[in-house]
């Protein structure tokens, strides 16, 4: 009777309580956010204590180690690495070699541009560029104040009074504005204002500072007949537009006038605007370029001298671009006497900003008008009445897909560690069907699983719900025998302790007293947010409800639970609104719109209702007290998303909410210990986040500085190895040099408003004339992913058909590919009328497409401001749709986030991603590559990826696309040159150019090539890194003609190359079980140089006939000495120039040094070349490593070079 159930007994909960959970999470966070590797616990934890520690580590990303048994056991916790171990196949070598096609090219650019000429390139560009005339860059007056009179102004004030007193909405308006808590204090506001530079207002959500603040300073301006210029700054775009909607109908006008918004790529109103409201990003670059021209001139009078008041709102919740520019701010208040900055809060932590800027004045303003109960989970439970489970069937049987979707889950878990499938079903089907099924080959079943790979958070949960622990597999093996087996000693003492108490009572888990160690505590539990939903509703005739929830898919389940559920799908009697930063403007003005008389209002929203959006007739706040956020570890330099519990300054503002027009309630999903132990206030952004865009930012404000020594001057200054990563990116991208200066390409990357890999990857794509899938790129990094992701799985097998159908346009593999696919297709269906069938049937959200074509827009204007393209938009885009030229535009603004594919031993057909660090990254199933999986022929093909993110299900890759070794070669940082392995020549291997070289690329990348092929790429990187150069230099100049030839020659060979060394994605997109019933999207794809996208406003960037400059890759193949001129790269079919051409192998950059062999060669018998070496100044390099496996030591410039060292430190790198 081996599978006999136990007798049922008193449950008993395996876990410790919730104080001593909070204790331990606390201890854990407060490591991850260390510098050190290892943190020992005391000896006494007891066995509960220990799966605690277990379990939260696990969900950290940490590693245990145990020492010791009992009550001397003794547990350690280490940061950990996923390092891939070395296996044979990884150091399998690709080889590259260049196509007939590119070789061809190669000899006519050498033959017209030999390697050797040095000289006379730099004469040729010099000449070129001291004859040619630039464009001056258009200077943005948005935040310059207004030119008005004092009669002008006169005037404005007489319109608004009268305004004011006509029987109409406004004169109810101001009757609202007289009754708010901040009204009483506007005398008191205004003339602090004026006595004080720095003033603090604080006061809780819903007390009318954000809209009223503004009012009361223009106004008191305005009533001394002065201009002015109020800058507000919010740490969200969605609060800056409808904060600046909110002013602007309390006065009676339209946005643009007297109130505007600045965003990135969107803007309304100019320099007559005398509010304007912006984010903190976009007044930091304000102040960063004025900083810098004051730190240069020693001038005030060119330092912010438009601005008169800077208000910044909502600082208690301390992103990392507020808490950057306070620290700014303090430094140019002094020399800035004109200037007003108002600090705004909702929180009780404003003397901490007082004391930051020496004290200054802090104006509290009342808070809570009416009263608000509080219940917490114990109280709820007992309301609603019900347990977490009772409203499944535990006498359903399993279907036969149900199994077969187990039957893999378990699989996944076992074979390759992935447990997203495996928890999922646990926890959307609870019933104990699902938590003993055994797999019905091997047996296994989820207890088995967690018990042998040592996840006892897990264990926990399944035990909890009453799973079997006796139950055998096929083998005969229990749960307890596979954990001895696989040596999980803490496992193993779970299972034991559980069996000796026999507590495995399943009536146990559906009585209330049971529900928190039933629930895991970190995942909503929308079957109870409907019944507390339902339960307000029938104890209450009217109020408006609100339930805050940690992110976008939440909100989409619980809408569907509540929509699907026949008490709520009545239109009449409720509306069920989404808040959140996705859900497009018209839908955002319905969270704002009293309900009919009978409906009841429910808004499902994210923490974005704490402060940035204010909805005023809500009376019931459910609150899950948990948030969705990214976080940063940077130890291991990853991403970390995942939801964690708010601060206690959170729990107050969402408890608020419900104060605004009666007295309220507030329910707490959450117990009354996990309350009390919350933090007073997460951890500043600036400590949680890549930090980048900040280092770069402090460098533009003040080049001589230190980076360090700046944002260690913030409020709460950054981990030192959080600032130490974000100086090695930048200068892995050629922004910073070695020695941490500012280089021209950092400058030009920092002028424009995204992040600077993505400046990185525009700059490149104007050079490549590749611009348009780069604005799109650019834009949907910045917004948001237009992709809808359906629940139904019939929908999600068709929304992954549809988007590898996209991403084949280009070639497929490539997540990018299906991005810039999708808004093509869908812009050009636009023109068709068809827009609306597309996103259907692609699974495109139609909202986000449009927010994107209007980011485009501003976004080139940002590129003609900043005078980086000129004359006609559609010139820079003539190789928008060659896939190889995209690649390279791709490694342009991801590098260095590239990996290299592998199938580890034992996983099936699943794949992971090895990185730089060495680390084990698998990839997400939304993904296209996800297809991948079931192609070994992918195996080492690299890719590169916008970011990982680190889960408690390990390192992930959201999205990636494959690309081929020549634009990493081209773009990366550091490039060396060794014998290949089986070469025996020695210090001769670079002596004949048929020799195999091992090629590396930065210290790990390897691949094999010919000496002449090194050679050849590193001639193309050289050019290459000279006209981004000059590009940089001289942004508004065309390319010189011999720096056009050879960028023209190196699209050419990127084109001729395309998808060379990657597998054909044909058979993947086949194999796919497309169900869509939509025509070919290539259908949608007609007319693809989208000329009427990128039409920008000629108001604000004109460019006369004479400055227009025609584009030289528009010139025929006639007009070009070797026919590359052409303005798409086509295959070069003409004769080989019948001549010697010199081809430059090695080059240091090193100041002061420099080794060069060049090889002479005949273009029609290339295998007989002669080479020989030149050498110039003394060059050495006492030591350098390629990665932990090879050292190569004394580098000079001798017969017996052991290698070469390629480096190239300006350009791009």
């Amino acid at each position: 009777m081996q599978n006999k159930e136990p007798e049922p007994s008193q449950h008993q909960n395996p876990i410790v309580d919730e104080s001593t959970m909070i204790q331990i999470s606390q201890t854990l966070e407060i490591f991850l956010a260390s510098n050190d590797e290892v943190y020992n616990f005391e000896a006494n934890l007891s066995p509960e204590e220990c799966v605690a520690v277990h379990h939260l580590s696990q969900k950290m990303g940490l590693r245990v180690e145990n020492f010791g048994s009992g009550i001397k056991q003794k547990l350690s916790v280490h940061k950990i690495k996923n390092k891939i171990p070395t296996t044979a196949k990884l150091e399998n070598l690709r080889c590259f070699i260049f196509s007939e096609e590119s070789k061809k090219v190669l000899g006519g650019l050498l033959m017209h541009y030999p390697s050797g000429d040095e000289e006379l390139w730099g004469d040729m560009i010099g000449a070129y560029s001291d004859t040619t005339n630039r464009m001056e860059q258009k200077e943005d007056d948005f935040f310059c104040q207004p030119c008005m009179s004092k009669v002008e102004i006169t005037n404005k004030l007489e319109d608004l009074s009268a305004r004011m007193k006509n029987p109409s909405d406004l004169k109810l308006i101001a009757e609202k504005r007289s009754k708010l808590p901040i009204a009483s204090l506007k005398d008191v506001i205004t003339s602090t204002v004026e006595s004080n530079q720095v003033v603090i207002v604080c006061g809780e959500t819903g007390c009318g500072k954000t809209t009223q603040v503004p009012q009361y300073i223009l106004d008191n301006m305005w009533g001394k007949g002065e201009v002015c210029k109020i800058v507000c700054t919010q740490p969200q775009r969605i609060s800056t537009t409808s904060v600046s909607e909110r002013i602007s109908s309390e006065r009676g006008e339209t946005v643009g006038n007297t109130v505007g918004y600045k965003l990135w790529f969107e803007s309304r109103g100019g320099r007559q605007s005398s509010i304007v409201l912006c984010t903190t990003g976009v007044l930091l670059k304000v102040l960063v370029s004025t900083g810098s021209h004051f730190l240069k001139t020693r001038s005030v009078k060119d330092d912010i001298p438009c601005i008169s008041h800077i208000i910044m709102d909502e600082i208690h919740e301390r992103d990392k671009y507020s808490d950057l520019m306070l620290a700014i701010l303090r430094e140019m208040l002094p020399s800035n006497p004109h200037l007003r900055l108002i600090l705004m809060s909702a929180s009780a932590d404003a003397a901490r900003f007082s004391q930051y800027f020496g004290g200054c004045p802090i104006i509290y303003v009342p808070g809570l008008k009416y009263p608000v109960k509080t219940y917490y989970l114990e109280d709820v439970l007992s309301i609603v009445k019900s347990g977490a489970y009772n409203h499944h069937d535990n006498n359903h049987e399993l279907s036969q897909a149900e199994k077969l979707s187990l039957d893999e889950a378990i699989d996944f878990a076992w074979s390759n560690d992935e447990w997203c499938s495996l928890l999922e079903l646990l926890y959307s089907k609870a019933t104990s069907k699902v938590f003993d099924y055994q797999h019905s080959l091997t047996g296994l079943n989820p207890l088995m699983v967690f018990a042998g790979k040592g996840k006892v958070g897990d264990m926990c949960m399944l035990l909890s719900l009453g799973a079997n622990c006796l139950l055998r597999a096929t083998d005969g093996t229990t749960a307890l025998e596979i954990a001895e087996k696989e040596n999980q000693k803490v496992a193993v003492e779970l299972l034991k302790k559980h069996m000796d108490n026999d507590f495995s009572n399943k009536e146990g888990k559906i009585f209330i007293d049971k529900y928190p160690a039933i629930v895991n505590p970190n995942v909503v539990n929308v079957f109870l947010i409907e019944q507390l939903i339902r339960k307000i509703c029938v104890d209450s005739e009217d109020g408006g409800i609100i339930v805050y929830l940690p992110g976008w898919d939440e909100i989409i389940k619980t809408r569907e639970r509540l929509l699907a559920s026949p008490f709520f799908n009545k239109r009449s009697k409720f509306r069920v609104i989404s808040l959140h930063s996705m859900v497009p403007a018209i839908e955002l003005k319905k969270v704002f719109m009293p309900p009919p008389h009978g409906c009841r209002k429910i808004v499902l929203s994210t923490n974005i209702a704490e402060t940035a959006v204010t909805v005023d007739d809500i009376v019931y706040v459910i609150d899950t007290g948990l948030v969705k956020g990214k976080g940063y570890d940077a130890y291991n330099n990853v991403l970390t998303l995942q939801s964690s519990w708010i601060s206690k300054a959170s729990a107050k503002q969402r408890k608020g909410c419900a104060s605004r027009c009666q007295p309220g309630i507030c329910y707490r999903l959450y117990l009354k210990v996990q309350a009390d132990s919350l933090p007073d206030f997460l951890a500043p952004e600036i400590k949680r986040m890549p930090i980048e865009d900040l280092c770069l930012q402090v460098k533009l404000l003040d080049p001589s500085c230190k980076i360090e020594g700046f944002l260690n001057r913030t409020l709460d200054p950054p981990v030192f190895k959080s600032i130490q990563n974000g100086v090695r990116v930048l200068q892995e991208i050629g922004a910073l040099s070695v020695d941490e200066q500012l280089t021209q390409l950092g400058e030009k990357l920092g002028s424009l408003p995204v992040q600077p890999s993505t400046s990185r990857m525009l700059l490149f794509s104007i050079l490549m004339n590749c611009l348009d899938p780069a604005l799109t790129l650019a834009c949907a990094s910045e917004y948001t992913d237009p992709f809808v992701l359906p629940l139904l799985p019939d929908e999600k097998e068709r929304a992954a058909a549809a988007r590898s159908e996209l991403a084949s346009l280009y070639g497929g593999c490539g997540d990018q590919f299906a991005m810039i696919a999708a808004y093509e297709c869908w812009y050009n269906s636009k023109k068709m009328g068809l827009e609306s069938r597309f996103c259907s049937q692609y699974f495109v959200s139609q909202s986000s497409m449009k927010k994107l074509l209007n980011m485009r827009k501003k976004l080139v204007e940002e590129l003609y401001r900043n005078g980086l393209i000129h004359g006609n938009v559609s010139s820079y885009c003539s190789n928008a749709h060659d896939p190889g030229i995209l690649q390279a535009v791709l490694v342009a603004g991801m590098y260095p986030m590239v990996g290299k594919l592998f199938f580890p031993p034992g996983s099936g057909n699943k794949f992971f991603v090895k990185t730089k660090n060495g680390d084990a990254v698998y990839l997400n199933s939304h993904s296209v590559n996800s297809i991948l999986s079931s192609q070994k022929s992918f195996d080492s093909s690299l890719v590169v990826y916008e970011e990982i993110t680190s889960s408690s299900q390990g390192m992930c890759i959201q999205s990636c696309t494959v690309v081929g070794l020549l634009p990493l070669f081209l773009l990366s940082k550091e490039i060396a040159v060794a014998p290949a392995k089986h070469c025996t020549e020695g210090d001769e291997f670079m002596s004949s150019p048929d020799n195999l070289v091992r090629v590396t690329i930065d210290r790990w990348l390897n691949f094999e090539s010919t000496a002449l092929d090194a050679s050849q790429m590193n001639y193309l990187r050289e050019r290459l890194s000279t006209a981004i150069s000059y590009k940089v230099t001289h942004s508004t100049d065309v390319l010189p003609p011999v720096l056009r030839t050879a960028v023209d020659a190196l699209a050419c060979i990127l084109s001729c190359h395309g998808l060379s060394g990657i597998p054909g994605t044909s058979d993947c997109v086949n194999t796919l079980n497309t169900t869509i019933n939509a025509s070919n999207p290539k259908e949608f794809r007609e007319g693809l140089i989208n000329q009427d996208a990128l039409q920008i406003n000629p108001s604000i960037v004109k460019v006369s006939e004479s400055e227009a400059i025609q584009n030289p890759s528009n010139q025929t193949n006639q007009n070009s000495p070797i026919g590359l001129g052409c303005s798409t790269p086509t295959k070069q079919t003409d004769k080989t120039p019948e001549r010697f051409c010199s081809a430059l192998i090695i080059h240091n950059d090193m100041p002061s040094s420099g080794t060069s062999i060049s090889a002479s060669y005949d273009a029609e018998n290339p295998s007989h070349p002669t080479c020989q070496n030149a050498t110039s100044s003394a060059c050495s390099v006492q030591s350098a490593h390629i990665n932990d496996d090879v050292t190569m030591t004394d580098l000079t410039p001798s017969k017996d070079l052991n290698s070469i060292w390629w480096d190239a430190s300006k350009g791009m790198g």
